[in-house]
């Protein structure tokens, strides 16, 4: 039996979920959490209240994962990963280690996210002003340690080279590369 799991609101648990030690779901300003079927959270990892997680939604150790955010179905969050809330992450979604998801990022189906990827949202980095998130849509792979930053649109199937610097809308089908990153 699992030890130290810190249940705060209501907390949905699908059929066949396991829930490892050291885990908190929900957080104290109550609301609903919802976790899909035959899903695991391992030891570790914070879910706040609000999130929505599909079928087959599986953490690493130690993940963070804000308000609002809501996960589609077979979704793999690396250890150590961290969803800044108010997200939508899509069906049969690798989010791999170490990986940084800002507040109002949009990642579509089939989408890989390499180890160490980062997304941003303040354009101007300053108190009160406007946060946008990247869109990220279906079938791009970002590798590892790549940064997009704040409003680019990832396109449809674009491969991002590892340590990349996203600066500008990339175009579907399209492989970037560098800092800035430049098709190849």
């Amino acid at each position: 039996m699992p030890e130290n799991i810190i249940l705060h609101g209501k907390v949905n648990l699908g059929a066949g979920t396991i829930v490892e030690d050291n885990v908190i779901l929900g957080n104290r300003e109550g609301g609903v959490l919802d976790i899909g079927e035959n899903s695991l959270i391992r030891s570790g990892s914070i879910i706040y209240s609000g999130v929505k997680a599909g079928r087959n939604f599986k953490t690493g150790h130690n993940v963070l994962i804000r308000e609002n955010t809501e996960i589609g179905d077979n979704v793999l969050m690396g250890t150590n990963s961290v969803v800044d809330g108010n997200c939508r992450i899509g069906n049969n979604t690798s989010i791999q280690s170490n990986a940084y998801i800002t507040a109002y990022t949009i990642i579509e189906d089939d989408v890989f996210l390499g180890p160490c990827s980062v997304t941003a949202n303040d354009k101007y980095m300053k108190a009160g002003a406007e946060l946008k998130g990247p869109i990220i849509k279906k079938g791009a792979r970002i590798g590892a340690n790549s940064t997009i930053l704040p409003g680019i649109v990832v396109g449809e199937g674009v491969v991002v080279g590892a340590g990349a610097v996203v600066t500008k809308d990339v175009r579907s089908g399209t492989t970037v590369a560098g800092n800035p990153a430049r098709g190849i």
